[in-house]
């Protein structure tokens, strides 16, 4: 009897998390998961993630066997859980992807610490001038920073890898911020034993 052929599975996620699936699932030979991104760009409107990714589900339904999607709550403020309860489609744990690459338990601890410090993944510190600076305006109105960042008093960047050019990267954000830097290695977190689990 031949050997049964794995499900093919479609992992709906965050650009934010692109470089990390697709490193995790070439390092466990996790060929049959699929991955299709929205861009991460969606972060500084989150209202907009539940109906792009109910479009993406719909769109994907008839052509893979299983579909999860790689985002937490990440500000929909519980409307991304509707859309998945209603489309019948699992996601990742956590409110975001700073909890799941932390680990809940750690990222909880982390905040009851210290609630006051802005968060980096190694995708924030490559992207921060994009996203953040210039996302936010800071680039044309930098009177905003006091507004937006003004009540944070540290900066945590959370490493996937250990890289220095992304370590230089996270110090120049928080030079950018004016914020103290503490790296914390934290690995895949809880992404890897999610796609194991789902493959």
């Amino acid at each position: 009897m031949p050997p049964k052929k794995p499900l093919e599975v479609l992992l709906i996620a965050c650009g934010a998390l692109a470089h990390e699936i697709l490193a995790i699932r070439k390092q466990k030979g996790l060929e049959n998961l699929h991955v299709t991104c929205l861009p991460a760009i969606l972060h500084n409107r989150p209202a907009l993630i539940p109906a792009r990714v109910r479009e993406k589900i719909r769109a994907a339904k008839p052509r893979y066997d299983k579909i999860y999607v790689l985002y937490g709550d990440c500000g929909t403020g519980g409307m991304l859980d509707a859309v998945l309860n209603e489309e019948g489609v699992e996601r990742i744990a956590g409110p975001h992807c700073y909890a799941f690459f932390a680990g809940q338990e750690n990222f909880t601890d982390m905040m009851e610490r210290d609630p006051t410090r802005f968060f980096l993944t190694d995708y924030l510190a490559r992207h921060f001038h994009t996203l953040i600076y210039k996302g936010y305006g800071l680039d044309r109105h930098p009177h905003l920073k006091d507004i937006l960042f003004g009540n944070y008093r540290g900066v945590v960047y959370l490493a996937q890898r250990e890289d220095a050019e992304l370590v230089r990267l996270a110090e120049r954000a928080a030079s950018m911020l004016e914020l103290p830097l503490e790296v914390v290695q934290t690995g895949y977190g809880e992404l890897a034993p999610f796609l194991e689990r789902v493959a």
